[in-house]
C-alpha cells in the first residue's frame, strides 16, 4: 500500500428518529443561532420541516431560513445565504437535505468567514482557512457530502461547475435516518445508486496500482448498491435496504475507499460537472452517461482492473462484457446511458469537450484530458 494520511472529524448518528436530537445536538455544542438551509417544499410535505423547527425552538436555538437550493447548487443562491449568514450573525449552518443543500451549505459555511470572490475558492487561487460548522440532516443517500470536505458549485453566468475541498468544509454532526429517504422518486434513487458507484470506481480504475483490500472494499460497496437499488424500486420503504444504501452512499466519498491507492483521479465527474453545468441535467444522470463511454475509451490502460470488475461484479471473465452489463444496469434502473437519451444533440460534442477541458486545467488534468481526447470520449456517449 501507498503512505497515506487519513482524517474524518464528522460525527455520524444512525438510525430511525435521530432527526429529532438536532436542537439537543446544537445547544450542546454551544450553537445559538443557525441558518437552516433547505431545498424546495419536500421536507415542507413530508414534516421534516415543521419536525426540525420544533426540535430547535424546544431547545431554544434561533434561526434564520434560507430554502430553495436546486439540485445543481447556483454560486448566486449561495451568495444570497452567506449575505443572509452575516447579517444575522449565525453561529453555525444546518443543512437539512441532499448532496445539493449540503454543498450549498459548506459553501456559505465558509463564505461567511471571508471576503471577496468566493469564486476564487472554486478556481483554487485561494485556499479556505476557516469556515462556520456545518450540521446536517440527510435526505438523499448519494454523494457522500455528509461525511466529507468537498462541495460543488455551479456559476451560472459562465456555466461552470467547479468543486472546493478543505478539512474545514467537514460536517461536525451528521443525522442519518434511513425513513427521511423514503420519498426518494425512483429517478433520483437510480441517479444516486450511480453517483454511489461512481465515487468507488474512479480510483478504483485510474489508479496505478490498488490494494486487495481496497479492491474487495470497493467491490463490496458496488454490490451493495446495486442489490438494494433493486430492493428499492420494488419495495421504497424497506427500512434495511435504504439503511444500508445509505450507509454505503457515505462510506463511498468519505476518504477510506481511496487509501493506500498509487495515483488515481476523477475524470468521470470531470466530464459529468461539464454536462451538468451545460445542461442542468441531474448529477447522476450525467455520470450514467458518462462512466460506460469511458470505460471504453480507458479499458486497455488497465485491462487486468477492468477483467477484475467484470468477475468480481458480473461473474463475468471479458472486460467489454462487464463495461455492457453495467451500461445495461444502469438502462434497468432508469438512467440514461448515452446523450441522445438525455436529449443532448452530437452537435454539442465539441462545446461539452470545451467546458470538460476547462475544469481539467483547473484539476491539473489537461495533460491527459486534451480536448481531443475528451471529444474521443464523449463521442463514445452514444456508441
Amino acid at each position: 500500500m501507498e503512505n497515506f494520511e487519513f482524517f474524518n472529524p464528522t460525527r455520524i448518528i444512525f438510525g430511525k428518529k435521530t432527526e429529532d436530537k438536532i436542537g439537543k445536538i446544537l445547544k450542546r455544542d454551544g450553537i445559538q443561532r443557525v441558518l437552516f438551509l433547505f431545498g424546495k417544499s419536500s421536507i415542507k410535505s413530508t414534516g421534516l420541516y415543521d419536525r426540525v423547527i420544533h426540535a430547535l425552538q424546544k431547545e431554544g436555538i434561533q434561526f434564520v431560513e434560507h430554502g430553495g437550493v436546486k439540485p445543481n447548487p447556483v454560486l448566486s443562491h449561495a451568495k444570497e445565504g452567506i449575505e443572509k449568514a452575516k447579517k444575522n450573525k449565525v453561529d453555525a449552518i444546518l443543512a437539512v437535505g441532499g448532496g445539493s443543500v449540503i454543498d450549498e451549505g459548506k459553501t456559505i459555511a465558509f463564505g461567511a468567514e471571508t471576503s471577496g470572490d468566493i469564486w476564487e475558492f472554486f478556481k483554487r487561487s485561494r485556499t479556505i482557512d476557516k469556515a462556520l460548522p456545518i450540521y446536517v440532516i440527510l435526505t438523499l443517500a448519494a454523494t457522500g457530502s455528509e461525511m466529507n470536505g468537498f462541495a460543488v458549485m455551479t456559476k451560472e453566468e459562465t456555466q461552470e461547475k467547479l468543486s472546493v475541498s478543505s478539512e474545514h468544509l467537514f460536517p461536525k454532526v451528521s443525522i442519518l435516518n434511513p425513513e427521511l429517504t423514503y420519498t426518494v422518486s425512483s429517478q433520483y434513487q437510480a441517479y444516486a445508486a450511480v453517483d454511489t458507484i461512481a465515487h468507488v470506481i474512479e480510483y478504483y480504475f485510474s489508479g496505478q496500482y490498488c490494494p486487495n483490500l481496497q479492491n474487495r472494499l470497493i467491490e463490496s460497496l458496488i454490490k451493495t448498491v446495486m442489490e438494494n437499488t433493486e430492493i428499492i424500486l420494488q419495495e421504497p420503504q424497506n427500512y434495511n435496504a435504504r439503511a444500508e444504501f445509505m450507509w454505503a452512499a457515505t462510506l463511498a466519498l468519505n476518504g477510506i475507499t481511496r487509501l493506500g491507492i498509487k495515483g488515481g483521479e476523477f475524470p468521470n465527474h470531470m466530464i459529468a460537472h461539464a454536462l451538468g453545468a451545460l445542461y442542468d441535467l441531474a448529477h447522476g444522470a450525467c455520470l450514467s452517461i458518462v462512466i460506460p463511454a469511458w470505460m471504453k475509451w480507458y479499458l486497455e490502460k488497465n485491462i487486468k482492473q477492468f477483467e477484475r470488475f467484470a468477475k468480481e461484479i458480473f461473474s463475468s471473465k471479458d472486460a467489454h462484457e462487464g463495461i455492457n452489463k453495467l451500461k445495461e444496469w444502469f438502462r434497468k434502473i432508469g438512467a440514461p446511458v448515452t446523450l441522445r437519451e438525455a436529449g443532448i444533440s452530437e452537435k454539442d460534442i465539441n462545446r461539452i469537450a470545451e467546458n470538460a477541458y476547462s475544469i481539467a486545467v483547473v484539476w491539473d488534468m489537461a495533460e491527459k484530458y486534451s480536448k481531443e481526447v475528451l471529444t474521443e470520449i464523449i463521442k463514445k456517449a452514444n456508441d
